[in-house]
């Protein structure tokens, strides 16, 4: 049994001055216990004058012995408002996971509690950080830690009783939602006696071998315990028994009899608190996948997270969440100011030229499929069909399996219609269920949103008064709003004009500071042949880079189709390098048969392990690709592989496309071309490098791709608008492997021309195709 220092001199002055009374004839007892007494009550008003919250306390042991606690560490609860004395959260944990769990709870959930959160580890605990800590006298780290719990609330009723409405006991593998948390305990009456968590009655291996009676069962304490103060007034006294009368090895079962004995309650029985006290049961592994879920989004806390990492992405996830939300909450009121503008009829308060008039114009649109109107026939936003598979009319695939994306975006729109649909569930007294999408319809709009038109099939569920369930179909019409873009000031990734006059003394490019700040980017260029492309990249190369001083390097790996190619190739390298004398630019040969693979390792070679590679970029390119390979590409983490627009053959783009670079009519996105990638020297051989056995055209960039997917270094992929490849008739070998082969005309195929200009060109001269 825990006492007070204060209960227990008082007992003995007490039980000291009635022997006094009555032996008061015998003087050397008197002076004995006048001794005894004064010492008892200087220690008394010793005790009595610390400060508040920095009181002793003492364990009695079965011996009789007294431990007395190191004292408590000073709570200032005069900072508190009343809003922040809902709650108070006492921890679990042992001191090996004090410098890592028990750091990232304080360090997310734990700052956002609405009253105060402490920490109850073994007596000879020590943390590195700043926890507020309490070590428990005579407990030590094992398991099971029945003790541990026991005393963490006697702890909490000795100090805490009357300074919060709610009391939780929680482990350090828990993650919880305290903004819901909040509102759930408003709407509870805390001055009855309350025992809320999960309720459990032991697994199938523990089913009625846990000494349970009838109508006892336990709030599992993975998710978490919650009582009133009631229920911690009523459970402190008889802590003592409890623990000397244990049934099991499992603490949350033992704290559950207790309060089912002494308080009379139960845990909550009820089947909703299993979604909102959510135990995932997947061990280990728990919420490292895909966190937009159901289970995830309804819960209010989350069991278990064993890895620290994760519990700081949870936040990380959830804080998203309530910007989300935020972010919509401005989005009503931007439609209601438009709104109330066009009843007042009158623009004296918003005038054209505001800045915020011109974002409530944008998003302050109510949501409606026809808000864009096109101006001209190709401006009309095409709607894509998707069921089982994804038909597209504007689409080199016009049939396709739905991608990744565009599933995961579906369910997440599916998802949150859902929660919208049944947020006023309990007080109607039904629920709606989705089974199905039957099909759909969905279409960017850049200006507004994602319109989706969704045929669902659904499941109705009254659960009040006359019960019912009836399957549904319903159509959906919904639209996912952008929000206003977001502005922010990054780094340079690029030489400015500022850097580059910064010292006009001085030539030399690394010389100044600012431009050591710039990652080098090293080039690497397999060659053979093709001498006029050689020249043209040379000549970007020179007016991309070397003109504007950027830090690069560049190796010419050769594979000499005859003399003349080497001759050429040398002499238009040598040209650069006298215009240029500070930069490196390296020619290397090699013999054999072409290796783009055995090129690409060679000149991988000449570079540092931390040297940022940029490989075969025998396209024209502009230096925001600079920029851009800079910031993709992260050593160690990130590989980018840039998706390229390819031109079509000059022969079927027509004469009245138009002439700007990039369009559907004069080329395509190459979404499955890997040859062109910016990674680290390091990252390179960490994948296991390039596949040198691999000769001729193709294949050991998919290779190489294929290596980085199932590395632990990330892919990151987008379309580049700064790399062009410009057409050129690609010669397949007949002597080429199978696959090359046909990865080698498929290639060539799809650079022809679009299917549009095909098909008018069949149409118009179907003889020639025919023969």
């Amino acid at each position: 049994m825990q006492v007070t220092m204060r209960t227990l001199i008082r007992s003995w002055v007490f039980g000291l001055s009635r022997q006094l009374s009555l032996k008061r004839k015998n003087p050397v007892l008197s002076l004995i216990a006048g001794v005894l007494v004064g010492f008892f009550l200087t220690l008394y008003f010793h005790n009595a004058l610390l400060p508040k919250g920095t009181t002793f306390s003492c364990f009695i042991h079965k011996q009789g012995n007294l431990v007395v606690y190191k004292r408590a560490p000073p709570v200032d609860l005069t900072t508190l408002t009343e809003d922040k004395r809902l709650l108070f959260v006492g921890v679990m944990t042992a001191e090996k996971f004090l410098d890592s769990r028990a750091v990232a709870v304080y360090e997310t959930w734990g700052k956002t509690i609405p009253g105060k959160i402490v920490f109850f580890s073994s007596s000879n605990s020590k943390a590195s950080s700043q926890l507020p800590l309490v070590t428990l006298p005579g407990v030590d780290d094992s398991y099971p830690p029945q003790k541990k719990s026991f005393l963490m609330l006697k702890y909490m009723h000795d100090h805490f009783l009357d300074k919060f409405e709610w009391f939780m006991r929680a482990d350090d593998d828990v993650y919880v939602r305290t903004d819901k948390l909040e509102k759930f305990l408003r709407s509870i009456n805390s001055s009855k006696a309350q025992f809320i968590g999960q309720a459990g009655l032991g697994n199938k291996e523990e089913f009625g071998q846990l000494s349970l009676d009838d109508g006892e069962n336990f709030c599992m304490g993975g998710p978490g315990m919650l009582m009133s103060r009631e229920t911690l007034r009523l459970l402190a006294p008889h802590i003592r028994y409890c623990l000397k009368h244990l049934y099991s090895t499992h603490e949350d079962v033992e704290v559950g009899r207790c309060i089912r004995r002494f308080v009379g309650i139960p845990c909550t029985w009820s089947y909703e608190m299993q979604n909102i006290f959510y135990q995932n049961f997947a061990g280990e592994e728990t919420f490292m996948g895909r966190l937009k879920m159901k289970e995830v989004h309804r819960a209010i806390t989350l069991h278990p997270i064993k890895q620290p990492a994760y519990l700081y992405r949870l936040h990380s996830y959830f804080l998203h969440l309530q910007s989300q939300e935020l972010r919509y909450r401005t989005l009503l009121l931007h439609r209601d100011i438009l709104n109330m503008n066009m009843l007042l009829e009158t623009n004296d308060s918003l005038t054209l030229n505001d800045t915020g008039f011109c974002h409530t114009k944008q998003l302050g649109v109510n949501p409606h499929l026809n808000r864009y109107h096109p101006k001209s026939r190709e401006d009309i936003l095409v709607w894509d069909f998707f069921s089982k598979h994804m038909y597209s009319a504007n689409n080199p695939n016009p049939k396709r399996r739905i991608e990744a994306y565009t599933q995961t975006a579906i369910n997440d729109t599916v998802m949150e219609m859902m929660e919208m649909i049944n947020k006023f569930s309990k007080q109607r007294g039904r629920v709606i269920e989705f089974q199905d999408i039957l099909y759909g319809y969905q279409r960017v709009n850049p200006l507004y949103g994602v319109d989706y038109i969704l045929d669902l099939m659904m499941k109705y569920k009254k659960y009040r008064g006359r019960k019912m369930t009836v399957p549904v179909r319903r159509h959906a019409y919904l639209q996912q709003t952008f929000s206003q873009p977001e502005i922010r000031e990054i780094a340079s990734l690029y030489i400015t004009d500022e850097m580059r006059n910064e010292d006009p003394s001085e030539s030399d490019i690394s010389s100044t500071n600012l431009l050591n700040k710039v990652t080098e980017i090293n080039f690497i260029l397999p060659l053979a042949g093709r001498t006029p492309i050689f020249q043209r990249f040379l000549s970007n190369f020179e007016e991309v880079c070397l003109q504007n001083r950027e830090r690069v390097t560049l190796a010419v790996v050769l594979f000499s189709m005859s003399d003349g190619d080497s001759v050429d190739a040398k002499t238009a390298l040598q040209g650069l390098q006298i215009r240029y004398p500070k930069y490196s630019l390296r020619l290397l040969e090699s013999s054999g048969s072409f290796s783009r693979a055995m090129a690409l390792e060679i000149g991988a070679k000449l570079f540092p392990s931390d040297a940022l590679l940029f490989i075969d970029v025998d396209m024209f390119f502009d230096r925001n690709v600079l920029k851009r390979v800079r910031l993709n590409t992260v050593q160690g983490k990130q590989v980018y592989f840039p998706i390229v627009f390819s031109q079509y053959s000059p022969q079927f783009v027509p004469k009245d496309s138009k002439p700007s670079f990039i369009h559907d009519e004069t080329g395509y996105w190459r979404q499955f071309g890997y040859g062109i990638v910016s990674l680290y020297n390091s990252d390179l051989y960490a994948v296991g490098g390039l596949d040198t056995t691999i000769h001729g055209w193709g294949k050991e960039d998919v290779d190489l791709y294929s290596k980085v997917v199932h590395s632990n270094i990330s892919v990151f992929r987008a379309a580049d608008p700064g790399l062009i490849h410009i057409f050129h008739d690609i010669q397949c070998d007949s002597q080429l492997q199978v696959t090359q082969f046909q990865m080698c005309i498929g290639s060539k195929l799809s650079s022809l021309g679009s299917q549009g200009s095909l098909a008018q060109k069949i149409f118009n001269n179907p003889e020639q195709f025919l023969d």
